[in-house]
């Protein structure tokens, strides 16, 4: 579940492709591809990992106000689609239960379709 107060990485199997809207996100392990439609929400995904929480990677983009809830919409929608993922505070990514992942194994990618996240800023 995505919280905005914890820390988040953009994922190790996601390309970020610069674009003149913005850029395109495409997972490497689900084959989703997502629209990040403004300049700053790059930023805000490229930066996510310099920051203690969602919110301190907004501050540091400067998101207005009015912009944050369309923005946290789409944060969710890449965190929904892997393409963002929570972290812990050394930067070591947590998996979708919260825990951390043994050791020995890592996670089947989900299988999915192109997918544009919710929220008007398709992320």
């Amino acid at each position: 579940m995505f919280n905005p107060a914890r820390p988040y990485r953009c994922s190790p199997s996601v390309a970020l492709r610069p674009e003149p809207f913005g850029a395109l996100a495409y997972h490497f392990g689900t084959r989703r591809l997502s629209f990040l439609k403004t300049h700053m929400m790059v930023r805000v995904v490229r930066t996510l990992a310099d920051h203690p929480d969602v919110h301190a990677a907004l501050d540091a983009a400067q998101v207005r106000a009015e912009q944050r809830p369309a923005y946290l919409r789409a944060l969710k929608g890449l965190a929904d689609g892997d393409m963002i993922q929570p972290r812990t505070r050394s930067g070591t990514s947590l998996p979708r239960s919260g825990t951390p992942e043994p050791e020995s194994g890592t996670p089947e990618p989900e299988s999915g379709t192109e997918q544009t996240p919710p929220g008007g800023i398709a992320a």
